[in-house]
């Protein structure tokens, strides 16, 4: 997730901008860049690579006095980590960065080819400097222009804007990426989080989505979206560095949890059509000839694949097997060329998925990443790649980059039932608007963390819990036992709820806890029996469902949905804090699980 800085004042701008986008680090990036107008002049510095690099471009750069600065450090969304596609991005007499993304920014990118601007990038935020530029010729005044901007804007962002037409002023606009002002004396500070303004400032203004406006080296102007003038509120800063990066929250974990509603939007953003999916990224004739998806993973991400095949085979009609990537390795496996070869990484650089990659490109078939980092090492070997726009996750237990993989894969099930006729447009439509709702579905309730956190006290003991299901709500039992094993140390396992009798009910007992996952719009019935049986013998039952059991010991109630995968989503966070509370019970350490590690570099 992409990290901005803003200053003005007379103090040593290049370090306070450098410095911050330090602070952000945390945040993940693959490149960074600043500009600083002064004195008329722009100064642009761009590197990719870590800040060091940045860092060494600047070190012969020193201005002093007044000046004012924007920097950024970018997750690549649109286009490869290069130099022309970090932010800033540059007009004739602008500059801007941006959090977020743009969906319309195909169609402006050409309205403004056509009336004569040059594109250097290919992102889409460079629409934005060009737009305003437009504007301005028009409008005369910055402010007109930089408000005609935001109009014609669709997506989500946060947005910096220094021109030379108005030389001490940064425009700023927030709408769905966080952003917060800080001042600090006659200092004034703009960052994506409390973080790198800690020391500088002690309150901030925490912008709400559409407010936008502008700061000056003597005012602060803000406006609601109807650019109605409001009076700023000034909150203190939190004292702790880490604590910021946390944003109030005690672990990283807990943090992606909650986050998972902001990043499932920014999967979504410009892919979605009326009536079909979008992956611009994707050449149509990547499915030519393909009779079978061959899906390879390990992990988190192979309990991702294995729900998706169940997608695959029920909307886009095509055979979909699934590989543990260790394990396919060494079977000597079968690789026909109608086959499309997908792995699915986290990080990209999971080493047994990586080889598995390289096996199929040697056999010569097609090949396609689900992938939640630019330019990573199965990015740069694939065929093609879509990225799930997580977002860093620092948590070692994944959370959210298995919600965007799950996201990714129900779109793409759709886009290939489009061009296998295997769904009606009115059929993709709905799954389309189901599609809209799921960023809803994830947003945790106040009230449901604590039931959750209370309910935590009676499975700290025991000698073993079954996490089952039915369909996709198996491989979730699966990534839910792993998520309690990881962090609470905890032996789980997960079972299709169909197979408990053919063999683990023998285990069952008082001291066994069931965790059921019991999806109302998907094979109810089927399951319900199941858990019946393991209740008869007296296993203790945790049931997740929207519809009350009676012979639940435990009952977490879920809301009524229409679809069984918005079941799926919310079920999938009543598992993670579940798993998360529990752990805080035991004492461990939630974000850093003893010998476990991010990412999985060796066999």
């Amino acid at each position: 997730m992409c990290g901005i800085v803003g200053y003005i004042g007379k103090n040593k701008i290049k370090e306070v901008l450098l410095e911050g986008l330090g602070e952000l680090e945390y945040r993940g990036y693959d490149s960074a860049g600043i500009a600083i107008l002064q004195e008329d002049n722009f100064s642009i510095f761009k590197a990719v690579g870590k800040l060091e690099n940045l860092r060494n471009k600047t070190k012969d750069f020193h201005p002093e006095g007044f000046s004012i600065g924007i920097g950024h450090t970018r997750w690549a969304t649109h286009g490869k980590p290069t130099e022309l596609n970090a932010h800033p991005h540059v007009g004739e007499n602008s500059y801007v960065v941006h959090n977020g993304i743009i969906e319309n920014y195909q169609e402006l990118k050409q309205r403004l080819q056509a009336e004569g601007f040059n594109f250097l990038s290919q992102t889409d935020t460079e629409v934005i400097v060009h737009l305003f530029e437009s504007h301005l010729k028009a409008l005369k005044e910055p402010l007109k222009a930089f408000r005609a901007t935001l109009d014609e804007l669709e997506g989500a962002y946060a947005v910096l804007l220094i021109t030379k037409s108005a030389p001490d002023t940064i425009f700023f606009a927030k709408h769905g990426s966080p952003m917060l002002i800080g001042i600090g004396g006659d200092e004034k500070h703009f960052a994506s989080s409390d973080t790198p303004l800690i020391g500088l400032c002690t309150d901030v203004i925490y912008l709400h989505d559409g407010e936008n406006g502008y700061l000056s080296a003597d005012a602060v102007e803000l406006f609601n979206e109807s650019y109605e003038k409001i009076d700023p509120v000034l909150k203190p800063l939190p004292s702790s560095k880490l604590s910021a990066q946390k944003d109030g929250f005690r672990f990283f974990m807990e943090k992606e949890i909650y986050e998972q509603s902001q990043v499932i939007t920014d999967t979504l953003m410009g892919r979605l059509g009326e009536a079909e999916i979008n992956f611009e990224e994707l050449d149509s004739e990547l499915f030519v000839g393909i009779n079978e998806i061959k899906l390879c993973a390990c992990g988190t991400s192979y309990h991702s694949a294995l729900a998706a095949s169940y997608l695959f085979e029920r909307y886009s009609k095509i055979r979909c097997s699934v590989e543990i990537a260790s394990e396919f390795r060494y079977k000597q496996p079968l690789m026909t060329q109608d086959t499309l070869f997908v792995v699915i990484s986290q990080s990209g650089e999971t080493a047994d998925t990586l080889e598995t990659l390289k096996m199929a490109k040697k056999a010569g078939l097609k090949s396609l990443v689900i992938c939640n980092v630019d330019n990573s090492s199965m990015v740069r070997e694939a065929d093609a790649s879509i990225l799930t726009r997580a977002g860093i996750e620092k948590g070692v237990a994944s959370t959210k980059a298995f919600a965007t993989q799950m996201v990714v894969f129900w779109m793409l099930s759709l886009y290939l039932a489009k061009q296998r006729a295997s769904m009606t447009s009115v059929e993709i439509a709905e799954h389309i608007s189901l599609l809209r709702e799921v960023p809803s579905t994830v947003v945790v309730k106040d009230e449901l963390h604590e039931k959750l956190r209370r309910l935590s006290k009676r499975y700290l003991h025991g000698h073993g819990f079954f996490f089952i299901g039915r369909d996709v709500f198996y491989p979730l039992a699966l990534e839910g036992a792993l998520k309690l094993k990881e962090i609470s140390y905890l032996h789980a396992e997960g079972y299709p709820s169909g197979e408990m009798k053919h063999g683990p009910i023998a285990l069952a007992d008082p001291e066994l806890f069931t965790i059921a996952l019991m999806p109302t719009n998907l094979l109810y019935e089927k399951t319900k029996s199941n858990v019946e049986e393991l209740s008869a013998r007296d296993s203790t039952i945790c049931a997740i469902s929207a519809r009350e059991f009676d012979k639940a010991d435990d009952f977490i109630q879920i809301q009524e949905r229409s679809h069984y995968m918005h079941e799926f989503f919310e079920m999938m966070v009543v598992l993670q804090i579940l798993s998360l509370e529990i752990s805080v019970r035991l004492g461990n350490d939630v974000d850093m699980p003893r010998n476990l590690a991010k990412s999985v570099t060796v066999e």
